[in-house]
């Protein structure tokens, strides 16, 4: 079953607890030689020899068959009894009450409550028969877990059905039939639906005359081992049919509905009840009723009304199956703090289809039990729209989805087992089965039932070609740059505050300013989406510097939303962000980072300019790199008015790098070159020039200049003095030139330099002397 679907959880032997408790037969009893108030008798248990057993009970007789605990027996609870003696009279065991089998009055209506249990005549009266055969008490209970999208297996008939279609048998579910009955149910009962949306359909049934007893011993047990308790014969017969077909149904005392009527109507707000378990209910709109024509008298779907129940001078009874909303049932149910068996089941959405078989079973057990007079008729208001759903026969498909070879006729075969019909090519899904709505819903079934181990194993159609992209691997790369640089990554919301743009010193008129709303901010800090992602890295640092963190060097690859309108999602830009304090920190290692960044993109044609127009940086303090007049990058200190607005007194270094025109521009293809035959000539030139000229504006035009025997330059000095003029700095640089196919000459290396002193001529600087 566990196998099929139907999850098994457990099982269990009633009356398991009881060992070595038999039938008995009284056959004398006298008082005790030493006390008034006990007995002593003579039973026989079905033993060569009768057993004498001493008893405090006052309610036995000879000829009485009880239940007799012997020597070494164990009753519930787990006590063991063993014989002894009674006020120096032998006793070798104990007669049983009720609450020593584990069972109740419910159990045995006509026991005495506090005396020993006296078998009646629904009992077998053997003696030294096991007692739990005796009275039934050896039924085997098996628990299942039962999915929320099965409501049709909360029942007998369900599980009956899976279990007929697990192990190859035929389904025999109950089919009532009905002798006939008198009168016509329109003079007795008015059912009328005025929320269709909540009450798919409401049958009413009458019966007449009813006589209320307990019910027989067969029906109690049923209910016993299910785990209800027995009331009497009309109530059992409402819980019999649900734990049977699944459907809740109510039996009303027709005196309490005036005029006869049923209404299914939504409560109005402040209307009250009292419910069964005699508490007050105070309703609302939402909320849906049965009534009469003045007053609610049960909440449909969870439970009736204090007067709806049938009592013991109940004469005449309308019998209830309904189908309701669940979502209604269960909202409601949720309200009033309240779930039932019906509830339970209702929100699950029942087959409104199966309200009218529910209710002929009910009417044949009132006939099979004598409970009553049947009125002839129903009243059946059906507002019911499910039809059977109908869905393509297309076993090809079934076997190619679950990977396994079963004929059409075997599918066919399976499908009609659960209740399913398949013709011309088309499956029709009986409507208690909502949960089957397309052909993988149908592999499922035939899935389930050909057995899960049986299919068999193989491997998965095509090749898994799980990689990264080209853009995730990228940014791999430039992880690993950053870590080997010794900074730490963070990670930052992508929300921010409107404040943090006066915090950057960011002017009135900046399109930055231009950001994204959040509807609904986790927080006033946390209501629009950054522009700009340094003032995230500026917070932590902030964060780091109160910590008294004496450095950090941190990076972040963020993301920036820049606004399209409203109409029209943001343009979504990543960037990596650099920032650092401390005493190793400085603009030379934040512009040595982001050189090593663009040496491993295999970016080399750009240029360093002076930054004076960004805010956040230190005026004569920033840099640009840009490539064709294009920003790649901007480095440089904090502005100091920017490092007052975040409470921080020391230098703070940070950098901007455009990931998105990185990853453009990138060159990850590497060339490489056999070690050089022939010897390098190194030549060492010293230039004078102004003091704002970027010294790689030089370095690039040296390189072209030279020609491609220029192997490498490098700056090795830096002077500004008194030996040249003032605004003016001299640069020193080292030319290493070589070529692959021979020795160079003095003249081809003097070629070299001279056409490089000739092109930085052309633009005002001159070679030392």
């Amino acid at each position: 079953m566990t196998m099929s679907g139907s999850k098994v959880e457990g099982f269990k032997q009633e009356g398991e607890q009881l060992s070595n408790i038999v039938v008995g037969k009284i056959l004398e009893i006298e008082k005790h030689l030493n006390s008034d108030n006990l007995w002593t008798c003579q039973v026989d248990v079905g033993l060569p020899e009768t057993v004498q057993i001493v008893t405090g009970a006052q309610n036995l007789t000879s000829g009485d068959f009880v239940p007799v605990a012997l020597d070494n027996s164990v009753v519930f609870g787990g006590k063991t009894i063993v014989k002894g003696k009674l006020r120096d009279v032998d006793s070798e065991g104990m007669l049983c009450s009720l609450s020593e089998l584990g069972l109740t009055l419910h159990d045995f209506p006509y026991a005495t409550e506090n005396g020993i249990f006296v078998l009646g005549d629904d009992c077998e009266k053997t003696t030294g028969e096991d007692i739990r055969t005796a009275i039934g008490l050896n039924d085997t209970i098996t628990e299942f877990e039962i999915t929320s999208n099965r409501p049709d297996c909360l029942s007998v008939v369900g599980l009956a059905r899976e279990a007929a279609a697990s192990f190859g048998e035929t389904l025999q579910p109950p089919t009532p039939t009905l002798k006939g009955g008198t009168g016509n149910v329109e003079e007795y009962l008015k059912v009328a639906i005025n929320d269709p949306e909540k009450c798919y359909r409401y049958i009413g049934a009458v019966v007449t005359d009813v006589k209320i007893e307990p019910s027989p011993r067969w029906l109690r047990e049923r209910l016993r081992a299910s785990g209800v308790r027995p009331i009497n014969n009309i109530v059992d017969i409402t819980n019999y049919v649900m734990l049977e077909y699944g459907q809740p149904m109510h039996a009303f005392d027709i005196r309490y509905l005036d005029n006869n009527e049923v209404n299914v109507r939504c409560a109005t707000n402040g209307e009250k009840i009292v419910t069964l378990d005699g508490i007050e209910r105070l309703l609302d709109v939402d909320m849906l009723v049965i009534a009469d024509a003045n007053k609610p008298v049960a909440v449909a779907g969870v439970m009736g009304g204090e007067y709806s129940g049938v009592m013991d001078e109940t004469n005449t009874i309308v019998f209830e199956s309904a189908c309701f909303n669940g979502s209604s049932v269960r909202s409601t149910a949720k309200k009033l703090g309240m779930r039932t068996e019906s509830s339970a089941r209702f929100e699950k959405e029942l087959d409104p289809n199966g309200c009218l078989n529910s209710i002929y079973r009910a009417l044949a057990l009132v006939e099979e039990l004598n409970v009553g007079n049947i009125v002839n008729g129903l009243v059946d208001c059906n507002y019911n729209q499910r039809k059977p759903r109908v869905i393509p026969f297309n076993w090809k498909w079934v076997n190619k989805f679950v990977g396994i070879d079963v004929s059409a006729e075997k599918q066919k075969e399976i499908l009609e087992r659960i209740g399913f019909t398949v013709n011309n090519d088309a499956i029709t899904v009986p409507t208690f089965r909502n949960d089957v709505e397309h052909l993988a819903d149908i592999s499922e079934e035939i899935a389930r039932f050909f057995g899960y181990e049986n299919i068999p194993n193989c491997p998965l159609a095509g090749i898994a070609n799980g990689k990264l992209s080209d853009r995730q691997q990228f940014e791999k790369i430039m992880n690993g740059v950053l870590l080997a640089c010794g900074l730490s990554e963070i990670q930052t919301y992508s929300f921010t505050s409107a404040k943090c743009f006066d915090k950057i010193c960011l002017p009135a008129e900046s399109e930055m300013r231009q950001c994204i709303c959040i509807s609904n901010p986790m927080g006033e800090d946390t209501g629009v989406m950054r522009t700009t992602c340094l003032p995230s890295m500026l917070e932590v640092i902030a964060r780091n510097y109160k910590h008294r963190n004496p450095e950090a060097m941190l990076y972040e690859i963020a993301t920036e939303y820049v606004s399209k309108g409203s109409e029209t999602l943001p343009l979504e830009n990543q960037k990596i962000v650099i920032g650092m304090y401390g005493e190793e920190s400085g603009y030379t290692l934040i512009k040595g980072i982001i050189e090593e960044i663009l040496n491993v993109a295999g970016i080399a044609a750009y240029e360093i300019e002076v930054c004076n127009n960004n805010p956040a940086y230190h005026p004569g303090r920033c840099a640009a790199i840009t490539i064709d007049g294009e920003y790649l990058a901007v480095l440089g200190e904090i502005h100091p008015q920017v490092q007052l607005n975040y409470e921080i007194n020391t230098k703070i270094y940070a950098a901007e790098i455009d990931f998105e025109m990185l990853f453009k521009l990138k060159n990850l293809k590497r060339t490489y070159k056999p070690l050089p035959k022939y010897p390098a000539v190194d030549r060492d030139l010293s230039f004078t020039c102004e003091k704002g000229i970027p010294v790689l504006r030089l370095q690039n035009l040296i390189a072209h200049a030279a020609g491609p025997l220029l192997e490498s330059i490098s700056l090795f000095d830096i002077y500004e003095g008194s030996q040249i003029a003032d605004g003016t700095k001299s640069l020193a640089f080292t030319m290493r030139l070589r070529s692959p196919e021979r020795t160079l000459t003095d003249r081809d290396a003097d070629e070299a330099v001279s056409n490089a002193v000739d092109a930085l001529n052309k633009i005002g600087i001159t070679l030392r002397a």
